[in-house]
Formats: C-alpha cells, sequence, structure tokens
C-alpha cells in the first residue's frame, strides 16, 4: 500500500542500531532501573505497578517517542536469608529457586509487554566481583569498621542463625509466633537475640543459644555530611516525587539523618550469598566464610547486571556528566536508594552516575485489603494472562489508578468500567470510526483537500479544535518529562475524548462528504493525523495498541510532536480498520472477585445482561471516574487541565505540611496558608467549569 508521509527532521521515531549499548557525549543519555524484585515469590499487581510498569513506560516514552539514547535495566535480587528460608521450605537448593523464580518474573513482565533492555540476576560471577571491589575500595578509604556483636547460634549445627530463622516469644506482647526480625502479632520490629524462649526454624528440637560474632560495617556517620549535601542538590535538579527522606522545601526530615546515620552492617554469618572477600595481608581474617548483606549488594546489581549486558557498563554507572539516572520503586525503598547506596558509591571514592530522578510510588491494595499470596488472595504473576483481559488493558488500568501520592486500591468493578468506558467507548471509539469511515467512504485512501505541515491555531474552521490539541500536546510532554505518568495519561483520553467531539461537532458521515466534500476532506485528514499522534502518546503505556494502531494507518512509528500537523498527506493508503477493544460483560467483575478472593469463597455468576449490585458509593464514584476522563459535559479544556494538576500538587503540600511534627507557630501558619491557596486554585477550577 502506497505511504505519503511527510518528511521533516525529527518526524519519524529513531530506531537504535541493534546492539547500541553505548553513550553520547553531549545527548540527554537516559538510565533507569526498577527495584529489583526478590526471588523468592511471585510478583502481585502491586509489584507490577510499583516499580517495573512504571519505569517501563519512562522508558519507552525515553526511546520510543522522545528520541533519547535510553538505557533500562533490571533483574532478580537473589541473595540473602529470604531466599535460604524459601528454599528450605520447598526442600530445594537457593541456586535451584532461583532458577525458578528469575524465570517465573521474566516470563510474567514478558506478558505485560515490558520492554527491558536486559533483565538480568545477581547471582553471577560479574556481580561477585563488582561488590568485592566496593567492598575493597571502601576498605581503602577507612569506611569499614569491625564490630561485635551477640547473635543467636545454634549449637547442634554448629553455626551462627540469620534472624529469619529465629522464632519464639516476643518481649513485647508475649506472642509465640515472633520471628527473629519482627512480631506480626503486635508489628514490633526486632533483634533476633531478644526473643524469648528462641527456637531454630530448621529443627525445633535444637538448642539455640547467643554467641559473639564479629562483622564489618560501613561507617555511614563519616559520609553523612556528603550523602546530605548531594541528596539537596540531586532532589533540587531531579525534582524527585514526594518521599519520606526530603520534603517540597528540601528539608531533610529522614528520622535516621536527623539523629544521625550510625555504622551499618555489610556482612552476614550466611551460606548463600557473596563471599567477603579477605586478603592475606587483611588484619580481619575471621571475615573468611560470611557473605556480604544482601541489601549492601542488591543495589549493585543495577551495575552488574548492565555489566552483564554490556562491557561498556562504566559508560553508563561511571559517567555522571553525560547519564542522568532515574530509579523507580516503592515507598518501601526509598532509604537505600537515596541514603544507604549512594553513601556506598560516595565512599567508594570512584565518580559514579548518581540518583538524578526518584520516583516512588505508595501501595496498591487488593479490593481494600491486602494482597496475600500465603492466603491466595489478589491475582499474582501468570494469573493475570488466565483472566483473559489483554495485557494493555491490565496496563492502562493499572497506570489509571498509580498510587503516586497516596494508597490506591485495586477494584474489579473499576477495572471493567475503565475497560468499557474509556478504552472502547471513547479511546477505541474515535480511532475506528475515523479509519472506517475512510476506508468504505474513501476507499482506504485520505483525500485531497488539507495542506502538509502544522495547522494554524487560527483556521478558518478548526481554530478551537487546534488550539485545544496543542494545547494538550503541551500537557502530555510537560507530565511525562516530570514523571507524572497518570497525568500524562489522563491527557491521551482526553485528547482522544476531544477527537470523538470534532468528529461529531463537524458532522461527519455520508451526507458532509457529498454535500461538502471539501470540508469533509479535512475533517477525515485532520481526524487521521490526531489518531497518528495518538499512536505514539499512548505508546509508552500500550505499546501493543500502539503498534495495532500503526499497522491501521499503514504508517511508521514517529515521535513525540510539539504541535498538532498534517503528516499523513492526501494520497496516503491506510491499512485495514479494527476494533482495538472488546466489551467486558460487566458480571465478570464478581467472577473474578470470587476466583481472586482466597480463603476457597465460591463464584457468584450473574447473567450476562444482569447489572452487578453495587452500593451508592461505589456507583458515584465509577460516575465520576468516568467524567473525570470524559468530563460532565465534554472534554476538559488544556487550561483545565493545567489546574487539576496544580490542584493535585498542592493538595499533596497541604497532606504532607499537616503530617509534619513536631508541630510549631511557624508550620501551623505554613499550613493555613497552602490551604489558602489550594482554596483558592480549586475556586478557579470550578470557575473555568462553569
Amino acid at each position: 500500500m502506497a505511504q505519503k508521509i511527510r518528511f521533516a527532521e525529527g518526524l519519524l521515531r529513531s530506531v537504535p542500531e541493534p546492539g547500541q549499548l553505548t553513550t553520547k557525549d553531549g545527548e540527554k543519555n537516559i538510565l533507569i532501573t526498577s527495584a529489583l524484585p526478590y526471588c523468592n515469590n511471585v510478583p502481585h499487581l502491586g509489584n507490577i505497578i510499583g516499580s517495573i510498569l512504571s519505569a517501563d513506560v519512562y522508558s519507552r516514552l525515553c526511546v520510543g517517542t522522545r528520541n533519547r539514547r535510553t538505557l533500562y535495566v533490571c533483574g532478580t535480587d537473589e541473595y540473602g536469608t529470604a531466599t535460604e528460608t524459601r528454599a528450605l521450605k520447598e526442600g530445594i537448593s537457593p541456586k535451584v529457586l532461583c532458577d525458578k523464580y528469575h524465570e517465573l518474573h521474566h516470563e510474567t513482565y514478558k506478558w505485560f509487554d515490558i520492554g527491558f533492555d536486559y533483565f538480568g540476576r545477581t547471582s553471577t560471577p560479574l556481580h561477585k566481583e563488582i561488590c568485592q571491589e566496593i567492598y575493597l575500595n571502601l576498605k581503602k578509604q577507612d569506611h569499614l569498621l569491625r564490630q561485635e556483636k551477640e547473635q543467636t547460634y545454634c549449637e547442634d549445627d554448629q553455626k551462627f542463625l540469620a534472624d529469619r530463622f529465629v522464632e519464639g516469644i516476643c518481649p513485647h506482647c508475649n506472642s509465640d509466633a515472633a520471628r527473629g526480625d519482627q512480631c506480626d502479632t503486635c508489628g514490633r520490629t526486632l533483634d533476633a537475640v531478644e526473643i524469648i524462649n528462641p527456637r531454630c526454624i530448621l529443627d525445633k528440637a535444637h538448642k539455640v543459644i547467643t554467641r559473639i560474632s564479629a562483622h564489618m560495617y560501613v561507617r555511614l556517620d563519616a559520609i553523612q555530611p556528603r550523602t546530605e549535601e548531594w541528596i539537596k542538590e540531586s532532589w533540587r535538579k531531579g525534582k524527585w516525587s514526594p518521599n519520606s527522606v526530603i520534603n517540597s522545601d528540601g528539608t531533610l526530615i529522614d528520622a535516621r539523618l536527623k539523629s544521625g546515620l550510625r555504622p551499618s552492617p555489610v556482612t552476614r554469618d550466611l551460606k548463600w550469598g557473596v563471599p567477603v572477600p579477605v586478603t592475606d595481608d587483611d588484619p580481619d581474617q575471621d571475615m573468611k566464610g560470611k557473605v556480604l548483606y544482601v541489601w549492601f549488594d542488591a543495589p549493585i546489581g543495577y551495575i552488574s547486571i548492565t555489566a552483564n549486558l554490556t562491557p561498556e557498563w562504566k559508560q553508563w554507572w561511571l559517567n555522571p556528566k553525560n547519564v542522568l539516572l532515574y530509579q523507580f520503586m516503592g515507598k518501601d525503598n526509598v532509604y537505600f536508594h537515596t541514603i544507604y547506596f549512594p553513601s556506598i558509591q560516595i565512599g567508594d571514592g570512584r565518580d559514579w552516575t548518581l540518583l538524578h530522578h526518584l520516583s516512588t510510588t505508595e501501595y496498591l491494595t487488593y479490593e481494600g485489603g491486602k494482597f496475600s499470596k500465603s492466603h491466595n488472595r489478589g491475582v499474582f504473576g501468570p494469573a493475570a494472562k488466565e483472566t483473559g483481559i489483554s495485557a494493555s488493558v491490565w496496563r492502562y488500568y493499572l497506570l489509571s489508578t498509580r498510587p503516586e501520592t497516596q494508597d490506591a486500591s485495586f477494584s474489579w468493578d473499576d477495572c471493567v468500567a475503565a475497560n468499557n468506558n474509556v478504552l472502547l467507548n471513547n479511546f477505541g471509539n474515535f480511532v475506528n470510526r475515523a479509519l472506517k469511515f475512510i476506508s468504505t467512504q474513501c476507499g482506504g485512501v485520505i483525500p485531497e483537500g488539507d495542506t502538509p505541515g502544522p495547522l494554524s491555531p487560527n483556521d478558518e474552521n478548526d481554530a478551537e479544535f487546534v488550539t485545544d490539541v496543542n494545547g494538550l500536546l503541551r500537557v502530555y510532554t510537560e507530565a511525562m518529562d516530570a514523571v507524572k505518568l497518570r497525568l500524562g495519561l489522563q491527557t491521551v483520553m482526553h485528547l482522544s475524548q476531544r477527537g470523538n467531539l470534532y468528529l461529531q461537532s463537524s458532522g461527519l458521515n455520508k451526507a458532509l462528504m457529498n454535500e461538502n466534500p471539501t470540508r469533509c476532506a479535512k475533517v477525515v485528514t485532520r481526524a487521521t493525523n490526531l489518531i497518528y499522534v495518538l499512536s505514539t502518546l499512548v505508546y509508552p503505556f500500550m505499546p501493543s495498541i500502539s503498534a495495532s494502531i500503526l499497522a491501521q494507518l499503514n504508517a511508521p512509528a514517529r515521535a513525540v510532536p510539539d504541535t498538532f500537523s498534517i503528516d499523513l498527506l492526501p494520497g496516503h493508503h491506510i491499512g485495514r480498520p479494527e476494533h482495538l477493544f472488546k466489551k467486558i460483560e460487566e458480571n465478570m467483575a464478581d467472577v473474578w472477585r470470587a476466583q481472586f478472593a482466597g480463603g476457597g469463597a465460591a463464584p457468584v455468576v450473574r447473567a450476562a445482561n444482569e447489572k452487578p449490585v453495587t452500593s451508592k458509593r461505589k456507583a458515584a464514584a465509577a460516575k465520576k471516574s468516568a467524567q473525570d476522563v470524559d468530563g460532565a459535559d465534554g472534554p476538559k479544556s488544556a487550561e483545565v487541565l493545567a489546574l487539576d494538576a496544580k490542584v493535585t500538587e498542592q493538595g499533596n503540600l497541604v497532606r504532607e505540611l499537616k503530617a509534619r511534627t513536631p508541630r510549631s507557630k511557624e508550620l501551623e501558619e505554613e499550613t493555613a496558608a497552602a490551604i489558602a491557596d489550594l482554596k483558592k486554585l480549586k475556586a478557579e477550577r470550578v470557575a473555568l467549569s462553569n
């Protein structure tokens, strides 16, 4: 089929050459990591949206739509006590366990269309080599300290026991189910030596005592001044998302920093891990037989996984002048990525690429409760595929509910509504309606009648349409560059809704074609070119949908434009129009809710045409959710969307200020001023909507 596409520099997506894994001086080289999933279980939906999927979206934005040199790495975190414990429960070796779960993770992410440049693992020779090199560098820099402390010891097995191998009575609440690291009954964090009547989980008849063991500690206290200076600079330049280390005013709020960092252990009495390197002249010869602490070696996994991908790994990790590091994680990982690991890099003495932008998420809960593998509650890994819901729909729903500023809850009702009301009736309807018209009424060819190039905001017929599209393009670009992924996705849906309104207000039908063929030609040409723009805007979120749109357009992948233009020209032959999404019957929400409820709940199945019984609160929430995309009276303008973003940001600031302690007169005044600003923004938002 003949293609007629406008030639313009930067219009089309730049496809990297195979094996292009190097950086380029003077360009924006983007290095992306997502928190390494622990290799002892199956990931659930909260794990996926928390770091893996979010990082994938930003990676696809950079390399797939903005033509930036980008490297996205991740992999399984395989060492430590949790792996040993799980392996013992399953009756296999830690290595066999890691092989099993590494493949399970890899296959799960592959099905979700996660586009890693490389998904590796930490149990590799290169990982051992790089970890040991950093350890020895810390020692050369006098940043390691030897300390002795009491640890639990099994007399029968003649070995020290890690926290998770010990259980017994909690010294705080007297529960007899306390583990060596935590009591699940009262929630207190514990040290294994505090446990009363300790038992070894390997054999409860074995005698557990305490003995002195020597370990090496990294002197975080000595590095702290440089770490704090770096945090403030990186937070300012990288525009970190809200987090528990530094607030929106640039004030350090982490309790550990405020009280002063203490030396932190970097070795453990285990077998499964990176061996502590001990040279012949090392005075600490008793470190032989010990391994590096998993929280010391795990973040180094980002580096070693890159090294397993390319021998040019230092171009990425020892090149802070030319590389920007973006790291994605859940809120529980913030300390290790903003304080602990950067301190290790600083203490090592080399010029490492340090964190530039921190993107964190809160927790995703499941139907108002927690995901629980032990109770089979929630959707885990491969089970998402078994529902028959496509990976694209899963990606859309998870990203649309991404818990960016507060915890969010997965809901089957909302998931089905998102597919039917937003993807099918809004986005899919616009694409199919416009392309089907060209296919059936124009012979599958864009008709003559429009001029190539950027459209004028003063266009005789479509000035408002062009202005709205350009405004939404600006909102999208600003949101995505700031890693506000949920706002970026909302903007895509607003653009498709604007396209639907354009077709409706233009009266696109057979009568228009017969009575005013020139106007009809412009309408279908402009609608088709908006679809071409949508193909690239939606690519980071739903890459398979983007590919389907491009096939239906018979067009190559393009970059994100600054302004709306005619790039698919008259005479261009489109492909065969097809539906992008299919309807999900509403009764399936109850079927899946029962299927994944855990505890053996029986499914409640309704007839396909029977409406689900929904509470008034949920019904109102669902209605509001649909209006948030479409707008109560049509799509939101670019100005309204920009105000929405400001309201959200100001609301986050107010919540953060209210949560600060201790309270002071100055803090109360600052909070009151922020609330006043929020009310003012909300009033402006209401005025714009009226």
